[in-house]
């Protein structure tokens, strides 16, 4: 499989909280906000900050609190679904497209930290210039990674 971009979802106990320290203790730039959450870069790299899981197979909360999430995009879902299936990865949640346009499919490593590989289609905004769309909203936002990612 090809991992084209990747993120790490933090779920914390109070979000606000952590979105200001990211924000405003650490300077952390934003990507992108979306309802229940935030998306600051991270270096190369990307840190969002949400609210729930909002479609993560996330199971009971008192065995799986939230915590650390990992976001993989990939260019095409289906035969990563195909080659981590013959590795016999346990899939948690089939590939499927999410309210928020991002086609998903999840997983666990063998310490149980949730894995989303996501496909984005063309059409959605994290792939295209959204910046003449709405006027007076600014750039990146709207319906993001997910609720999460």
């Amino acid at each position: 499989m090809e991992i084209l971009a990747s993120r790490a979802i933090l779920r914390p106990a109070d979000p606000a909280t952590a979105v200001a320290f990211y924000r405003d203790t650490l300077g952390l730039a934003i990507s992108r906000e979306f309802p229940g959450g935030t998306v600051f870069f991270l270096g190369s790299g990307f840190l969002e900050v949400s609210a729930s899981p909002s479609g993560a197979p996330d199971g009971d909360p008192g065995t799986d609190p939230g915590g650390l999430r990992l976001w993989l995009q990939v260019r095409d879902l289906v035969a990563t679904h195909a080659e981590l299936a013959a590795a016999g990865v346990a899939v948690l949640r089939e590939p499927k497209q999410e309210p928020w346009g991002l086609h998903e499919m999840w997983v666990a490593d063998p310490d149980g930290t949730r894995i989303v590989f996501v496909e984005v289609p063309p059409e959605h905004p994290i792939r295209r210039d959204t910046r003449g769309d709405r006027a007076g909203q600014t750039a990146g936002t709207g319906s993001g990674a997910g609720g999460p990612a």
